[in-house]
């Protein structure tokens, strides 16, 4: 990636950077629940503060529970996984297409 990038596109990025984030969380729970920050810290390579804020938006969407052994995921996540999985196929079609798009315009 040594091409400079467009301003347009820092929100984006910056948007799939912290979905990615949790994502890598929530695969970690899902692998090895119950499990505590420390160990989702060691496990994800990420800082104590980005796995708890993770694990608080993965609450807060229903996804994982607070146990007494650590995070363990909800009956909700694996409907949750498709649904998420489903809209990534729908971004990664919309990306395709803008690119196209551009690439036409430039022709």
């Amino acid at each position: 990636m040594g091409e400079k990038r467009s301003p347009l596109l820092d929100g984006a990025i910056s948007d799939v950077k912290i979905l990615e984030r949790h994502l890598k969380v929530l695969k970690a729970v899902i692998e090895n629940e119950p499990i505590g920050i420390i160990r989702l810290s060691q496990k994800t390579g990420l800082p104590l503060h980005a796995v708890r804020y993770s694990l608080r938006i993965l609450e807060g969407e229903g996804l994982i529970e607070p146990s007494k052994s650590g995070a363990i995921t909800t009956d909700k996540v694996h409907e949750a996984l498709g649904t998420i999985e489903s809209t990534l196929d729908d971004l990664v079609t919309t990306l395709r297409d803008i690119k196209r798009d551009l690439k036409e315009r430039e022709d």
